[in-house]
């Protein structure tokens, strides 16, 4: 069996304010840095091979802070991108209602449905499913872990457990958030996921 971890970044600004941020490359906040150490002591004992990572500033950031102390250099990949949310970016929920009145592009629950000027989940999933071929490069034996966004892991998991994408909406992804999947030659099983335990103490 294979172990892949999946990690969602630490916090940025616009996370703090509530931004779209999708293919916006904006680097962690103060509190996002403190919650990708709290990552680090988390996975201390843990056995890592391989560390990859978007390559979007907030993704490898987290990563470089994971992969300190390890002899182990995170390779980025764009395919771990997070969604591009277009015409969205940069905007809060409200700002978009504002703008774009009407909109249902969260209501629809459609993965063909293509955000205004951005991408559609079945775009990411495509481009997430070549991710997924770089695991096969890996031993049975091996524990990789991954940094990349809400959208991109939430899309990676459904391909990983065969869920269909109209499910995509019902994954919680929290900021630095720790989800375990065992990789069989058979199929991959969720152990663990959205686990944030070790922000207990940032959180109070």
């Amino acid at each position: 069996m294979a172990r892949l971890l999946l990690v969602r970044h630490g916090k940025t600004e616009w996370n703090e304010t509530g931004r779209y941020q999708g293919r916006s490359d904006i680097g962690l906040s103060g509190v996002g840095i403190q919650e990708a150490g709290a990552l680090r002591q988390r996975l201390a004992g843990e056995k890592i091979d391989a560390i990859y990572c978007s390559d979007m500033k907030r993704a490898v950031e987290t990563a470089q802070v994971i992969a300190s102390g390890r002899n182990i250099e995170p390779v980025a990949c764009e395919e771990l991108r997070e969604i591009d949310f277009g015409a969205y970016e940069g905007l809060t929920f409200q700002e978009v209602m504002q703008r774009y009145p009407g909109t249902n592009w969260w209501t629809a629950q459609n993965a063909e449905a293509r955000l205004p000027q951005g991408e559609s989940i079945n775009q990411l999933a495509s481009r997430v499913d070549r991710f997924v071929a770089r695991l096969g490069e890996h031993a049975d034996a091996e524990t990789v872990l991954a940094v990349a966004h809400g959208g991109a892991l939430r899309a990676l998991i459904c391909l990983l457990l065969d869920i269909g994408l109209e499910h995509w909406w019902q994954i919680g992804m929290d900021s630095a958030s720790l989800t375990v999947i065992g990789i069989y030659p058979e199929r991959a099983v969720l152990h663990t996921l959205n686990d944030v335990c070790h922000l207990r103490d940032l959180r109070k």
